[in-house]
Formats: C-alpha cells, structure tokens, sequence
C-alpha cells in the first residue's frame, strides 16, 4: 500500500502482528506498533481506529474517541468506526451521543445484524422499549441465530415485568448456542426472581455438567440447593460477575434497586465521627464503582478504595475522589495494613461472606486506635438458628448475634447496631443491619 514501516515487515505483516498484540491484551506494544504504522501511512483510517480501541481499553478513553473520529474522517461511510465509536460512548455513559453514533452504523448499513442489536440495547437503556423491540426484531429477522439478539429480547421482556416472556428467548438463545453462559446466567437469575429456586438449581447443575469448573454456575448451583456452600463466595465468582456488571451496576441499583446503603453508611459516619473537615485517612473496603466515595469524601485527608473487579476499579477512577485504587482480597488486602486506616467502611460486601470472624477481625486489625468501622449486613430473621446462611440469589445473610459475637472476639466495641433496608429485589424489601464499631484507643 505504502512504504512499510521497517525493512523487515510489511505494512499488513506489521498490522496483522499490531492486531494479535491487541487481541492477547498486550495494549502497548499495539499502540507502539500502531503509531510506527501511522508514521509510515499518516492518517491510515484502520490502524487510527485500532489504535483508538487500544486507547480507550488502557483508559484514556477520550484519545480513543478522537482517532476513531480521526478515522471517520478518512473514511466516513464505513459502518464499523461508528459502531465502535458508539460502544465507547456507551461506555462513557454518553448515551445521546452513542445513539447518533449507532444510529449512523445502521444509515450505512442496514442489514448488518449486530448493529440493529447495539441500537436495540441502547434504545433499551433509554426506556424506549418500542424502539429498542423493533431493532432486536430485525436483528433476528436478519439473523434467526442471532444469540445476543435473544438474550437482549428477553432482557427487554424482563425489564418491562413479563418474565414468562423472557424466560422463552433465553431458552431460545441456548437452544441456538447449547453453551452460551449469558443464556445460563439470565435463565438462572429470572427463575430465582419468579421464586423457581428448583429450576434456577436445575439451570446451574446442567451448567456444571458441561463446565465443572465455571465459577457463576459453582456458585450459584450452592446457593440455589445448599450443596457444596463455600465459607464466602471465591474470588473468581466475584471478580466475574462484577466485571461482567460493572457498566450497568450504577443504573440497576439506583433506578431500579432503590438502593440505600452507601447513603445509611454515609449518615452512621455522621452520627459518630466528628464534623468532617478532611482529617482521616479512609478506606472504601469493596468500593465497587465508588458509590460511596463522593460520600465519605468530606471527611477524607486521603481515600482509597479496595476491590476484586477491575471493572468496578475502573468505574471509581472516574470519580475523581480516590487517592488509591487496590485490586485485592479483601481480608488479605486488610492483613497487609495493619494500623493503617482511621476509618474502614464496607457498604454491601460482607454480604459475600458467610462467617464474618476473620474479615471482622483482619479489619479491627487495619484500624488504627480509635478507629471506626461501619458496615452492612443483609440479615437473617429473629427466629433464625444459624449465624449465617447463603441465600438463592448468592449472598450471604447474617444473624444479628454473629455480628455481636464476631465483633466481640476481633476486640471491637459496638457503637450503633440499626435493622434497616438496603434496597428492594424482586419488589420486595431487603432487609440488613447497619453497624458502626470502635477500636479501643
């Protein structure tokens, strides 16, 4: 096409060795190969628009948008550079603009199964459930073996409330892709929501069947039966599902969750530390996308958060309140700050472990003297006899004499111990305990 790049390669040798870089996560030395390709064909639209994909996964997500522009530029009627431009608005959150960039896909290329299907699912995050139905609709007429096209459908059928229906594209799906894993997850999950715990169960063991190893159906086949409970919920279950919900984690719990806890963790803070005034050094233990950061942020002189997922890590970069940002076990990550933090707060993480004694204790440990923990619990009922118990949907909930206990034997002193709700699923309240404890000065 153009003068190569080196003596030894070609221009497609050099791109093609760029791509496979890309495509086995080595996103440096794709860039770096990426822009030696550029100074040999300035302005090539492929390679700025791969490089701009590479961007935007090492987070410098706004160069991405601009070489993909860049790209458009050079060969504005290729449908590909606006579809990805697209996703990475998406990904933003910039959703006007990932509509306009989808929509313009679609103007140029109107059969193209996958498309109608991205618009569908933006059009489904806007609440436009027409629009979003008619483009999974052609995406399935233009595909019948469209698997995310069905799994989308039943996405859409569920968010409007029929499950049943939904419920039928999922089956659908595994009937088109016996192995498909989104299928299983969202099959299992709207069985758990329609209170089908049997056939959520079924979902799992049939999916165990086939990947003995997979960690959503490990876990949740425990959770759904009892068999096999493991002493908190493994690391690669949580890193997988967090990662796979870390786009969407923000909108389902706020729009559709009603969720309470980094707000109750946020008002526990009030009534025992002093006015803030950026005086503590603070830890947001499981910080998901940092929901809670901009909460705690008044009384921080620094802030870090700590996590399993990289997805969530990512999202509470963009925060712009946390200092340090720690992909970690959480109990080790603790074990490893011995007398480091003047306040730890956990809002909706001990969920993920049955018995609390050595995340309780490993966290009384990382505080300094006097300093405070607040966390929340879902809750067992009264009547309960045991301290703690995994519950169908995979979390654990925990007696209020466990927390007593298990803060007791870490050398914690009980602050403020409040039953309150944490959010609504399935329409129903669940219920949790909200704590705050001390370590002795």
């Amino acid at each position: 096409m153009s003068t190569p790049p080196s003596t030894e390669l070609s221009f497609q040798d050099a791109l093609q060795m760029a791509v496979q870089l890309h495509r086995n996560n080595q996103l440096e030395g794709a860039v770096q190969l990426y822009q030696r390709l550029l100074e040999a064909v300035p302005g090539h639209p492929d390679v700025l628009h791969l490089m701009g994909m590479a961007r935007h996964q090492m987070g410098q997500s706004d160069e991405g948008v601009s070489l993909i522009e860049r790209a458009i530029e050079a060969e504005p009627n290729y449908a590909g550079y606006f579809n990805n431009l697209g996703n990475i608005y998406m990904a933003r959150g910039e959703v006007a603009k990932a509509l306009g960039a989808y929509q313009q896909a679609v103007e140029l290329d109107r059969d193209n199964a996958d498309l109608h299907n991205n618009l569908g699912a933006l059009y489904k995050a806007q609440r436009q459930f027409d629009e979003a139905h008619a483009s999974y609709e052609r995406a399935m007429q233009l595909d019948p073996r469209h698997v995310s096209a069905h799994n989308n459908m039943g996405l859409l059928y569920a968010e409007k409330g029929d499950r049943p229906g939904a419920i039928t594209y999922y089956i659908k799906a595994l009937e088109l892709l016996p192995g498909d894993s989104s299928a299983r997850r969202l099959l299992g999950t709207t069985y758990y929501a329609m209170g089908r715990i049997a056939d959520a169960g079924e979902v799992y063991r049939q999916w165990l069947e086939q990947e003995p190893e997979h960690p959503t159906a490990r876990h949740m086949y425990a959770a759904c039966t009892g068999q096999g409970v493991p002493e908190r919920a493994p690391d690669d279950y949580v890193e997988q599902a967090f990662d796979h919900f870390a786009e969407s984690f923000e909108s389902v719990l706020n729009e559709r969750l009603n969720y309470q806890a980094p707000q109750l963790c946020a008002d526990m803070l009030a009534r025992h530390l002093p006015p803030p005034q950026h005086q503590f050094v603070m830890l947001d233990a499981g910080c998901g996308t940092g929901l809670c950061g901009p909460l705690m942020a008044p009384w921080a002189k620094v802030l870090a958060g700590v996590d399993l997922s990289k997805g969530m890590l990512d999202r509470a970069q963009t925060k712009g309140v946390y200092r340090d940002l720690y992909k970690a076990e959480l109990t080790e990550f603790l074990h490893l700050s011995p007398r480091q933090w003047d306040v730890v707060l956990s809002a909706d993480t001990l969920c993920y472990f049955g018995d609390l004694s050595k995340v309780i204790l490993e966290s009384a440990n990382s505080l300094k003297p006097g300093g405070t923990l607040v966390f929340t619990v879902e809750a067992l009922p009264d009547e309960a006899e045991l301290a703690h118990q995994i519950q169908p949907h995979g979390r654990y909930a925990h007696h209020e004499r466990h927390i007593i206990e298990v803060l007791s034997a870490a050398g914690l002193n009980l602050l403020d111990m409040e039953a309150v709700i944490l959010r609504e699923e399935g329409g129903k309240p669940v219920n949790g305990w909200l704590v705050a404890a001390r370590q002795l000065a």
